[in-house]
């Protein structure tokens, strides 16, 4: 029987000393706050009614069960609570580790606290028996089990829906937060429709109220924030709800299935209130909002949306700025800090006045004319007095327009924001793949530094916004992120559309289901004059291509949802193209079908997988003759780079010179067959989590000049034959917490100028051999590895030790490519 599971009052007396630990432990151990304090919750609630089940035992008569295990699982969860308790909050690199040991008993807790409860439930007299069966057997089928994450970005950027982060002195929203906040306290409201229209703050403001003081006390851990956009699906979203609570991701059947599980999922939370905040649901997609729509106590949904959508609950609609706050909001961004100006006072307030109080058109437009003559000022007046008073979107975009013309005197740097819009709308852009993309279209530099600079420059014009999750060093730009506003992209596509089909420089095409556009079904179809190409297609695609005659593409940007992906057939008559980005929008990775056929494009140089499953043999099936780069983030390895019966892999990828693999679930020891590519200059293989080893062939790879195991927590050691990369500048082992001894090798590295050990072990050996480094310029480090290196210091001249300041920036987790 259920309630016999419990074993006497010595399991109450073990649970509460468990809790014991993690009381003192919060107190100690802020790293591992949160997990600690949905632990407390959850042990606060098991022990009164473990007592109400020993009486129940007493009163049916019924037999203890054999409790050891159980018991034994607590006195470890005792001691690992302790322990936690015992870091030092400097000593980041532990919280990998301890987490993933701190969620796995959670995860237990968890098990035990939910058959508990329900044998609680049945103390009337039922077969409490068959209801721990039933409920064993729902946890089965849903599999909510506590996932364990390695590292704090949670296995690469399928992460948690992290708070967006809070703004800071945000002008004119004081009054609207406190409005919007009394709506959705009201008891009787169970839903707020917040409604404006584009590029007038809505998200800003919805992100705003997520930091609200009053609101993270009342909905403490249970504030979800998610960007739904315009073609969402409500599996995706589920699986996100899931995935931040902890919860292994389930794939469900029908739609009917997912409803009751989310469901289920939103009344496991309870009593606890609910805050769910769906950012950009489009009129077309209201109908979406009814699967949310449960009657659970303290479950509010807060939802932005250009229309009021009045048949859901309460709205409220944000008005733009009043006179005061817009022209605050302008001088902001048109002046920084200088605050006078010998701009005419009237030609600024005629200005303001044209952007309606729309603060997306005071910031860009303000930046724009950031430090330019008068005369470009008053021509932006003029431009704007010619439109009525009435701020639709048309005329927002035609004021956007004005200020992205400013860039006509920068070219690339205009064709770089075009470009952005070959990426979903409010998906997170990995700078990666635009640096990928232009040096192959714009001939910037390979290194990425122009790449960036543009972004910058960008980002200064509040064209976009730049994300940098964490500054690396040694020139490596992976956590780097560009997100766009989605009228900024729309304002890029119809910028793009203006000239005719055959001379526009990128085409932009959506396949929803099988429903292609209708000139591709033309007998005489028009040949794609563009060099960029970028296709995005659905859940319900089949793979079923049309033609498209594309003879000019050198970029190809492929976005894609489905489990199984065929590249296109025409994708073989490219003859110019040279990069390939495929993504996979969602939790599990797509399986590319015909992956072979990526060897028949000759001029092809770089290729750039995300999330995909790359079959057995599928970089040596065929030969890749001119291929330089790969990367591949969040892939399924496997036997990717193992050697045919007939292909080696030195043959299959004769030109290769740089690899990057960040995110592999399934890298466990580096493929021995990458080491036969001599060629190789770069080689990145960051945030492996389950790397373990490196062979010792990696020796044979004597041109290679940056390395990098960054994040690669379980890397034991560096294997000794890495002295035989007599070229190498660059040597990166940050996190690589396990590495407990450079090898003596090391000083066989006369090139090495820089060493990254941010993050690692404060016990890792040094070796003597160090000293012989006499061209090592900079180690990048933390305090502690710090003092380990400074008796090393005096005796090598030209070492600078650089001790790193932790800047850490998650909130580029809120949205992570769903």
């Amino acid at each position: 029987m259920a309630a016999a599971l419990v074993g006497g009052a010595a399991l109450g007396a073990a649970f509460g000393e468990l809790l014991k630990a993690v009381v003192k432990a919060r107190n100690r151990a802020l790293m591992f706050n949160t997990i600690l304090k949905r632990m407390e919750s959850t042990l606060k609630s098991i022990i009164p009614v473990i007592k109400e089940i020993e009486e129940l035992n007493k009163v049916l008569d019924r037999p203890k069960q054999e409790m050891g295990q159980i018991m034994e699982q607590i006195k470890k969860g005792e001691e690992l609570v302790l322990e936690c308790s015992g870091i030092h909050w400097l000593a980041c690199w532990k919280r990998p580790k301890y987490a993933g040991k701190l969620i796995k008993l959670e995860k237990s807790l968890k098990s035990f606290f939910e058959i508990v409860m329900q044998a609680q439930q049945a103390r009337d007299g039922k077969e409490t028996l068959l209801e721990v069966k039933d409920l064993r057997m729902d946890l089965k089928r849903l599999d909510l089990n506590v996932k364990t994450s390695r590292a704090h970005n949670v296995n690469g950027y399928i992460a948690p829906l992290v708070l967006p982060e809070p703004l800071i002195n945000p002008i004119g929203l004081e009054v609207p937060l406190r409005e919007l906040k009394m709506e959705l306290f009201n008891d009787k409201v169970s839903m707020v429709v917040l409604s404006a229209p584009p590029g007038c703050g809505k998200t800003t403001l919805a992100k705003l109220l997520c930091h609200d003081k009053e609101v993270k006390e009342k909905f403490g851990d249970n504030i979800f924030f998610v960007i739904v956009s315009r073609k969402p699906t409500l599996e995706s979203i589920v699986q996100r709800l899931f995935q931040h609570k902890g919860y292994e991701v389930p794939q469900f059947q029908t739609d009917e299935h997912l409803v009751y599980h989310l469901e289920q999922f939103l009344k496991s939370l309870a009593p606890s209130a609910i805050l769910l905040i769906l950012d950009d649901i489009w009129p077309e997609s209201d109908s979406l909002l009814d699967k949310f729509n449960f009657q659970i106590p303290n479950y509010k949904i807060l939802v932005t949306s250009r229309s009021s959508l009045r048949r859901f609950g309460s709205s409220y609609k944000l008005k733009p700025l009043n006179d005061k706050d817009a022209m605050t909001v302008f001088c902001n961004s048109a002046f920084l800090q200088d605050k006078s100006s010998n701009i005419d006072e009237d030609v600024v307030k005629k200005i303001v006045k044209g952007c309606k109080g729309f603060p997306l058109a005071l910031k860009v437009v303000g930046r724009s004319l950031c430090g330019e003559p008068e005369e470009i000022w008053k021509r932006k007046e003029m431009e704007l007095s010619k439109h009525g008073t009435i701020f639709e979107d048309d005329e927002l975009i035609h004021c956007l327009q004005s200020s992205l013309d400013a860039l006509d005197n920068k070219i690339i740097v205009k064709e770089c924001f075009m470009d952005l819009c070959s990426f979903p709308e409010d998906q997170r852009i990995p700078a990666t793949a635009l640096i990928d993309m232009w040096a192959e279209l714009y001939e910037l530099d390979e290194d990425g530094v122009h790449a960036i600079a543009n972004l910058h420059e960008l980002s200064n014009r509040n064209l976009i916004d730049l994300c940098v999750a964490r500054k690396d060093a040694s020139g490596y730009y992976n956590k780097h992120f560009v997100m766009q506003h989605d009228l900024l992209r729309e304002l890029a596509i119809l910028q793009s559309s203006l000239e005719s089909f055959e001379k526009r420089k990128r085409l932009i095409i959506e396949i929803r289901a099988n429903n292609v556009p209708n000139w591709c079904m033309e007998q005489k179809q028009p040949s794609v004059g563009g060099r960029l190409l970028s296709i995005f297609t659905d859940e319900k695609f089949s793979s079923n291509w049309c033609n498209i005659q594309a003879p000019e593409v050198e970029v190809l940007v492929l976005n894609c949802r489905t489990k199984t992906y065929s590249l296109p057939d025409f994708f073989g008559k490219m003859k110019k193209l040279k990069v390939l980005i495929v993504t996979k929008y969602g939790f599990f990775p797509t399986e590319i079908r015909n992956f072979p056929f990526l060897g028949t494009i000759s001029n092809l140089k770089r290729i750039r997988l995300e999330k995909v499953s790359i079959p057995s043999f599928g970089f040596t099936s065929v030969q890749f003759k001119n291929l330089h780069k790969i990367t591949l983030v969040l892939c399924n390895i496997g036997q990717a780079f193992s050697s045919t019966s007939t292909i080696q892999v030195s043959d299959a990828l004769p030109n290769l010179v740089e690899i990057n693999i960040d995110y592999s679930n399934d890298l466990v020891e580096l493929p021995v067959g990458l080491c036969q590519l001599i060629q190789l200059g770069k080689l990145s293989i960051t945030n492996c989590h389950k790397l373990v080893a490196l062979p010792k062939e990696i020796g044979n790879l004597v041109n290679l000049e940056i390395v990098r195991f960054s994040g690669c927590i379980e890397l034991a050691e560096l294997p000794s034959t890495i002295g035989s990369l007599h070229k190498l500048k660059i040597l990166d082992i940050s996190e690589c917490s396990e590495i407990r001894k450079l090898p003596e090798q090391i000083r066989d590295l006369q090139n090495l100028r820089k060493l990254h050990m941010i993050g690692c072990s404060n016990k890792i050996e040094l070796p003597p051999s160090i000293l012989e480094l006499e061209h090592l310029k900079e180690v990048i480090c933390d305090e502690e590895i710090a003092n380990l290196w400074e008796p090393f210091v005096d005796q090598l001249e030209n070492l600078e030790i650089q001790v790193d300041k932790e800047d850490i920036n998650l909130n580029w987790l809120y949205n992570v490519g769903f």
